[in-house]
This record gives C-alpha cells, structure tokens and sequence, in this order.
C-alpha cells in the first residue's frame, strides 16, 4: 500500500510539475527551422497552416460573373426556385475542377464548403409558403444548387435567413436594432440563428458602435463580414479553366474569348437560370460539362476528380461511426450471451466499418497528396482508424471478442466526435510549412496517434473491468457469494472456449453442482478483464515512449534541437509516465486491487491524453499549434 500511494504521489507530483512549467516554458518555432518571408514575425508562421483563402485573393472588379450580370429582381419565390431546382441535371457539373484555397478540387467540394462556412450547416434551408393548416415549411436545396443560384441570382438571398451567427450577443444585438419594437420576430430570427444579408448590411454598423469595446464582438462581426463577402463574391472562386501548365494559376471562365464554347455555355446557363427554364438550363450544363474538360486536357485531372466526388457522397467517416456501433451493441452482446450469430455480426460489422472508414481515410490521403494526418479532424480520423485496426489485430491474434468490441467504440466515439462536433479541418486543405521538412513527421504523429488509440481502447476495456466490478456489488453479491452460486458471466473468447481457456463446448453442460467450477464467474471475468487491459496498456506505453522518442529525432531534424520543454512535448511526457506508473503498479500491488487501480489508472491517463490531444491544442501555444 505504501508503494503504491507513493507511486500515486509520483504521478500527481509529474502533473503539478507540468502545469507550471507548460505554460512559462511554451514558445514559438525556432527562426532557423523554416525558410520564412521577411514579413513573417519571429518564430514564424511555418508551424502554421496557411490561412484559408476563402474569397480568392484577386480584386473582384477584375472578375466579372461567368454567368452575366445578375438583375435586380429575384428570379422566382421559394416555391419556384424548388419545381426549377427538382428539373435541373446537376450531375455533370459535380466533378468539374475548380482551383480554390491552394488546390485544385472539385465544384461540389467548393459548393460544400461554401455553404457550410456561409450558413454553418451541410445544407442551406430555405423558407416554403405556408401549408394549409398555417404551418411554415422548408426545403434543403442541393449546396451545389445553392452556390450557383447565389452567383447567378445573389438578391433572392437577401431578405433570406442565409448568414450564420453563433455568437448570441451579435445575433441579439442586430435584432435588437432591426426589430426594435417587435419580440416576437427576434425571437423567430434568433432561433434560426440565421440572419439575412439585408439585415446584418443595415444594423451592422450601430450594433458595432454599441458594443466596440467588446473582442469576442468584434471577432464575430468580423467572421461575419467574411461571410457576407463570400455570398456577394462566391463568382470571384470559379476558376475553372486550366492553365497551359500545372504550376500555373487556373483562370475564370470570363478569361475564354467571347465566343469560345465554354463562355458562350456559361452565359447561356445564367441566362436559363434566371429565367427558370429548366430545360435550356439543363442543355447549358452538359456543354459546359463537356467543353471545360477539354481545355487542356494533359492539365485537366482525371479519375482524381472521381474518387473525390465518391468522397462527398459515401459520407463514409459518418457511415462509419453508426456502423461502428452497431457493431459494438452486438458484440457487447454477445460478450454476455455468448450467442455466435452476434459473434459473427459483430465481427461482419466490424470489418464493414472498417472498411467504410479506411476508404475515407485513403481517399483523403489521394485527394490531399499527403498523408491526412495533419489537423484536428485528420488526426481524429486516424486516432479512430489505427485504433480499430489494433484492436481487430489483437481479436484476431488472442481470439477474444472483447477486444473486438474495444475497437468498435474507439471507432464509434472518436469519428462520431469528428464529424458532429465541427472539429477544425473538416476541409482538405493545405499542409502546414513545417509539417513537409522531414519524412520523420508521418512515422513521428503516426506512431503518437496509434499510442492514443490504444490508449482509448484500454479506456473502453477498463470501463468494462469497472462496470463489472461494480456492477456485482450494486446487486448486492461479492464475488465469494457469486463463485458459489456459479453465476455465469461472458467469456472474452469465441464458442468453445470459456474464460480464455480453450475446451470444448459441451464443457457448459455439466451438472448445477458442479457450475461454479466450470462456468466463467464473475471473479474470472475480472481476472480475464485485468489481462485484457494490461495487453492494451502495455502497448499504448510503448507505442507513446517511441512516438515520443521519434518526435524528438524529428525536432532535431527539422528545429536544431531534441527537447524545449513545449506544452505538447511536456504534456506527451506526463502522460507517458502515467502509463509507467500503471507497469510499476502491476509490479509492486498484488491481490485482486490490481487489476482495480490499473482500471482507474487507465481513466486517468485517458483523461491527460485528452488534454494533451485537445487542451494543450486549443489554450497552450507552442510549437505544436498546426496541430
């Protein structure tokens, strides 16, 4: 017990140490690291990632719409623009290439992103006349619809709620001004959290006034800006003709001569639009389809375009968490039943989210022409993806569902945290200045990421060891009173086995007399638990200790030193000790407490690596900031 509360003391000790010395020790890249412009401060932005473009950066009066100039009156109401929208053959413009933000992606990629940016949701909902019973309804155009219609008819949008305000004090401070006798519509405009364009243009400036001496407000009125700017100049990001060479700027369509094929098609289309003739709209498509392609062809993409169209669809991070836990329900299930047909679809399951979820990953990785593990959300897809493959390694080598079940939740609650949570790095994007110095980093964040899956699987298998720890005592049974009532628990291994002991099935059929000696108890439930663990555990410290020893090598390699004491590094270190403290434990404690302390061990190093993933991220600065 001494050695134990020792240990314990260490591991606070280590903690306390790493809060105070993180923050007075954090600092910028080394000037020496990266090749910076002259503008850039010291320390440099290398360690950053390049700042999304998402207006293009040229003067807007030099870009002139491909599609004409808009009127002055909107092309339809809602109800028209939805009949016009349903006729309309958007496939073919899906997969053309556009170069925006530093690559070249495809037009329902830059529609996607524009309309979440915009409204801050995957699609923008617009407003239906009322029903019969005097409900309101609404409809979700598609966001390739919904781009184009904003290039093409900008001022139907302006009395719509299209802007996304998330900061409630700006929202309520520009309702205030709008509406300042009317609650009830505040009230209606602020659930939407949603504004107009002609509202925010008209209340801006004295909502500003009222509130300067607020950042938080400023930044938000700032953000919003942008959005509003990407509404009104979303045709300044069409560049959609290749250039002669790939390291050439792609042009707007309005760089074509005036009677080359494509422009005259662009035209024709707007033309069609606004006139909400679907079928000479429908034509203008495929022409366009057809003539963009062939402008420089050896420049134009190819089967790229596909697999990232493929991408947009299948959702298959999303797909993948619900599949993700179906499979951890079945599982779990048949860990307490041990029934084999939800062996099988557990297993099934399993693999099939795995699939799902290495398809998105290496497509992101082709898409991107790196290896997409460079933001918050790539991160966390591989976090996920390298967890579930480890744990579906181990089912397989020691033959025991739980560990099955382990990796489905890992899978489950990191992509279900990725793709509900808005995570930074949604987008492909650009990589980080620092993040291409050395071919280290992969095998560097690689090996880190992998340590922290297995660290989230050694989460899911502890809190199995808790659950049934603490479980039999909420039924008011210990485990001497469950051994001899031969209460029958889940064995971790396939049928035919029992307890992780290979034997026959007919083992089960022995007499009640005899049911305490040959079924698994609750005793040997939590023995196997505890081994399951300390498989894990044993793993993730390793994996860490040379993911942290890569790391220094790679900062040798691209920064001139091993260590800086950086919050990450710091925080890195802290959690690897608390994974030694867990070996140290097994050595020193024995009896049936063991396997409870590493279990509670196991949480709490869960829970440093979590602020070591995300805090240290988000309120340290460091080095590690493209992080």
């Amino acid at each position: 017990m001494n050695t134990t509360r020792k240990l314990l003391t260490l591991a606070l000790i280590a903690l306390a140490t790493a809060m105070l010395v993180s923050p007075a020790r954090a600092q910028q890249a080394p000037p020496g690291g990266v090749e910076q412009p002259p503008s850039t401060p010291k320390g440099g932005a290398g360690n950053t990632h390049p700042e999304q473009d998402l207006i293009q950066g040229r003067d807007p009066s030099a870009l002139l719409n491909p599609f004409a100039l808009p009127s002055n009156t909107p092309a339809g109401d809602a109800q028209a623009k939805r009949a016009f929208a349903q006729s309309l053959d958007l496939a073919p413009l899906r997969g053309l290439a556009v170069q925006h933000d530093g690559r070249v992606k495809i037009l329902d990629t830059l529609a996607r992103e524009t309309v979440r940016f915009i409204t801050g949701r995957k699609d923008y909902i617009d407003i239906l006349p009322k029903d019969a019973d005097g409900e309101p309804r609404t409809w979700k155009p598609d966001p390739v619809f919904t781009l184009l219609d904003m290039v093409i008819d900008p001022v139907y949008y302006a009395d719509k709620p299209l802007i996304h305000i998330e900061y409630l004090p700006l929202r309520e401070a520009l309702l205030a001004h709008a509406f300042p006798n009317d609650p009830a519509t505040q009230k209606l405009w602020n659930t939407r959290t949603r504004l107009s364009p002609a509202i925010i243009d008209a209340n801006a400036t004295p909502a500003f006034n009222d509130n300067a001496d607020s950042g938080p407000f400023r930044d938000a009125l700032n953000r919003v800006e942008t959005m509003r700017r990407l509404y009104l100049l979303s045709a300044s990001n069409l560049l959609m003709v290749a250039p002669d060479t790939t390291d050439q700027k792609w042009g707007p369509i309005t760089s074509l001569p005036a009677d080359a094929p494509a422009r005259v098609a662009a035209s024709e289309l707007g033309q069609a639009w606004r006139a909400l003739d679907a079928d000479r709209a429908n034509a203008a498509i495929a022409t366009l389809a057809a003539e963009l392609p062939s402008i420089h062809p050896d420049v134009y993409p190819g089967s790229r375009r596909e697999l990232e169209l493929a991408y947009n669809r299948s959702n298959a991070f999303a797909w993948g968490a619900w599949v993700y836990l179906l499979s951890l329900l079945m599982l779990v299930l048949a860990f307490g039943t041990g029934r084999r047909w939800l062996i099988v679809g557990g297993v099934a399951t399993l693999v099939i989210a795995l699939a799902l979820h290495a398809f998105g990953f290496s497509a992101r990785c082709i898409i991107a022409e790196r290896f997409a593990i460079q933001n918050q959300f790539e991160s966390m897809t591989g976090v996920s993806l390298f967890a579930a493959i480890v744990g579906l390694g181990i089912m397989v080598w020691r033959r025991q569902w739980l560990f099955g079940a382990a990796a489905a939740g890992a899978g489950f609650l990191i992509l279900t945290g990725a793709t509900q949570m808005n995570i930074p790095g949604v987008s492909i994007s650009r990589e980080a200045a620092i993040l291409n110095t050395s071919v280290l980093l992969k095998y560097h964040v690689t090996t880190v990421l992998t340590s922290y899956g297995l660290i989230t699987l050694g989460l899911i298998t502890s809190l199995f060891y808790l659950g049934s720890h603490y479980g039999a005592k909420w039924f008011g049974q210990s485990e001497a009173q469950l051994v001899a009532q031969g209460a029958v628990s889940a064995s971790l291994s396939p049928p035919g086995e029992r307890a992780g002991v290979r034997g026959s099935p007919s083992s089960s059929s022995s007499s009640s007399s005899s049911s305490s000696s040959s079924a698994p108890t609750n005793a040997r439930l939590l023995a196997d638990l505890d081994k399951a663990q300390l498989v894990i555990l044993q793993l993730a410290f390793w994996t860490l200790g040379v993911g942290i020893l890569l790391g220094a090598w790679w900062a040798d390699h691209s920064w001139g030193r091993w260590w800086a004491f950086d919050p990450k590094e710091t925080w890195a270190l802290v959690t690897w000790i608390i994974y030694l403290i867990v070996i140290h434990v097994r050595v020193a404690m024995g009896g049936e407490k063991r396997g409870f302390v590493t279990a509670w061990l196991s949480v709490v190093g869960f829970i440093v690596m979590l602020w070591t993933y995300f805090g240290v991220n988000l309120l340290l600065p460091g080095l590690h900031a493209y992080a």
